[in-house]
């Protein structure tokens, strides 16, 4: 039997609160004292994990730190907390780990982690790529868009994951916006996709968001900030906005505000078969986060290596994971926003808005 584990932790401190409701009677700092004692352990058993010619089980193992406690502790401790995640991993037997959520940017985005544990790590940024990108394109087609007509901005440009999606776009876009902080490493991020690709496409590097976005008609957006980075003031109408962090870039007043663009999470993908999580992370029955996907298809493919690790990546391993994902059944999921189904009366409602915003 192939077995993997993925880490899985807090995002915030009210995902806390509805686990352990008695904690409410506590002010947040101490609430989050009394939690980072709390030491790493399993939450639940995944099962019935299965492809065409191999199955899969794994464990989800909860690290009890949020987001913004993973950020402002010292690095030292909350790496030690990963680690012993890890080893729970090995105990139980996994041969590949993947790491969740905020788990996967502390520090050197798990090369450390890697070296002090007998397993393979991953970070499951690849296929979370992967995903985005599929997902953003079948939101296009559903409002009438065309990426090779499309000016595309990368919030997150310098990271890992922007930059690959920011090359996945070079592929296709007549016009990409690099949007980050540090304007020498955009600037080099986009000569470097000039020599790759030439001037077919042009690249701009911008370090503001409001001004990277406002003529955008396509969105990927995949910070590591804690805070709300898209506001509802900041989008073109009738774009289309690929939220693929974890917390939110995209503030929920989005959803409020602005009812002529369409909001999707990046990376929701369909396991195949009957499987078994036996946690419920807030998604549907068979429907998981990227990361988490690409964990179980490395197990599934029994490839047990550092797939997606440090803080760069290969678009070469994104166009393999997408062959191994569709080997083993792996297919990215219905659209949703904030949480909820993207039917066909809500596309029809944006349209409609959109046209409004227009005098169409």
């Amino acid at each position: 039997m192939n077995r993997f584990a993925f880490l899985i932790h807090p995002i915030e401190i009210d995902d806390i609160y509805r686990k352990y409701k008695y904690l409410k009677i506590l002010p947040k700092m101490m609430t989050e004292k009394v939690v980072s004692n709390v030491s790493p352990s399993v939450i639940s058993k995944i099962t019935d994990i299965k492809s065409e010619s191999q199955e899969a089980e794994g464990w989800f193992i909860g690290v009890p730190l949020t987001s913004s406690m993973m950020m402002n502790m010292q690095y030292k401790y909350v790496l030690k907390r990963i680690i012993d995640s890890g080893r729970i991993a090995e105990k139980l037997g996994a041969r590949i780990i993947g790491l969740g959520a905020y788990t996967s940017v502390v520090g050197d985005a798990g090369v450390t982690v890697a070296k002090n544990l007998n397993i393979a790590v991953t970070t499951g940024n690849t296929y979370t790529v992967a995903a985005a990108f599929e997902a953003t394109r079948n939101a296009c087609n559903l409002l009438g868009k065309n990426l090779q007509e499309s000016e595309v901005a990368i919030v997150g440009a310098t990271g890992s994951i922007g930059k690959v999606c920011a090359e996945l776009a070079c592929r296709e876009a007549k016009k990409v916006i690099l949007v980050g902080r540090n304007i020498q490493r955009l600037i080099g991020i986009k000569l470097e996709f000039h020599q790759k690709y030439g001037y077919r496409v042009e690249v701009e590097c911008c370090t503001n968001v409001s001004d990277g976005i406002e003529n955008a008609d396509v969105v990927i957006t995949v910070t590591s900030s804690v805070d709300d980075v898209i506001k509802a003031e900041y989008i073109k109408s009738g774009a289309v906005v690929c939220d693929v962090a974890r917390p939110r870039d995209v503030s929920k007043l989005v959803q409020e505000k602005r009812k002529d663009v369409l909001v999707i999470e990046g990376g929701v993908i369909e396991v195949p078969k009957e499987v078994n999580f036996n946690f419920n992370f807030g998604f549907p029955e068979g429907l998981c986060y990227a990361c988490m996907a690409e964990t179980m298809i490395l197990a599934l493919e029994g490839k047990y290596e550092n797939f997606s690790l440090g803080r760069e990546m290969q678009i070469e391993k994104v166009d393999e994971i997408n062959k191994l994902a569709e080997k083993h059944g792996f297919k990215v999921a219905g659209l949703r926003s904030f949480e909820k189904v993207i039917d066909e009366k809500y596309i029809e409602s944006v349209i409609e808005n959109m046209k409004k915003v227009h005098n169409i």
